[in-house]
């Protein structure tokens, strides 16, 4: 099997649930699914934040990089992609976790079926000279070089948990699904039509748990959240399929 969850959002201090709480609801889930997981991918915000330092990472959070380190000593692959929370997350999961990080798409084979995964945030992306400026920040090597050697890592981290506070502010947990009109469908749909053979695209981003044909053989899916309405993908050997599920707290 081949698991698929994005948006755990671990750190946000939401509602009545703490921080604690939803780590270890998470990590149940973890348990739950390695025993027949060839493996496990992590699609972007896994963290409500998260800066890597040379020597310095955030405070926390280490029932799920024990959980981490466990699982792969065991041989259950993680696969770890950055999202727009957790966009400077670097190789500290690699090295100290066992994890296979991926800062960017990956299209890989699974099951004989093509497979196009990422967290969305940037994949068809519309915006104007701002949010192109912020894209360009969030990669440039140079600025996060700059960021590490100009920021002490309580300030950085203090910034880092009021931008994400203000974000949740901005906006609601749940989001009303667009269909057609997402910007990842769009994206989906002209990189099938440069010629890309895809099965399956896989995006989380958007916190809501959808699926939509793009084509007579190629599907979209979004994997949902975890803050309200936890949801995840399995990938059957058998069937092939991608498929949503629920999770009940």
């Amino acid at each position: 099997m081949y698991y698929f969850a994005s948006d755990v959002h671990l750190g946000l201090e939401y509602g009545t649930e703490t921080p604690a709480d939803r780590e270890r609801f998470f990590i149940r889930w973890l348990d739950e699914v390695a025993p027949d997981a060839e493996a496990i991918f992590l699609v972007g915000d896994i963290f409500d934040f998260w800066f890597e330092y040379k020597r310095v990472v955030p405070k926390g959070h280490t029932r799920l990089l024990g959980k981490f380190s466990e699982l792969t000593d065991r041989g259950v692959r993680i696969h770890f992609f950055t999202g727009n929370h957790d966009k400077w997350a670097r190789e500290y999961l690699a090295t100290e976790c066992g994890v296979t990080m991926h800062h960017g798409p990956a299209t890989l084979d699974l099951y004989g079926k093509r497979v196009f995964i990422a967290h969305g945030d940037t994949e068809g992306k519309r915006g104007g000279i701002l949010t192109r400026l912020m894209q360009y920040a969030f990669h440039a090597r140079w600025v996060r070089r700059a960021f590490s050697a100009l920021v002490h890592p309580n300030q950085a981290i203090r910034f880092g948990h009021w931008w994400s506070g203000q974000s949740r502010k901005r906006k609601s947990v749940r989001h009303g699904f667009r269909g057609m009109d997402e910007q990842q469908v769009g994206f989906a749909l002209k990189y099938l039509a440069a010629g890309h053979d895809i099965d399956y695209f896989v995006f989380g981003h958007i916190h809501c748990a959808e699926e939509l044909a793009l084509t007579d053989r190629s599907r979209i899916i979004f994997l949902g959240e975890w803050i309200e309405r936890p949801t995840y993908a399995v990938m059957d050997p058998q069937t092939r399929r991608i498929a949503l599920r629920a999770y009940p707290k």
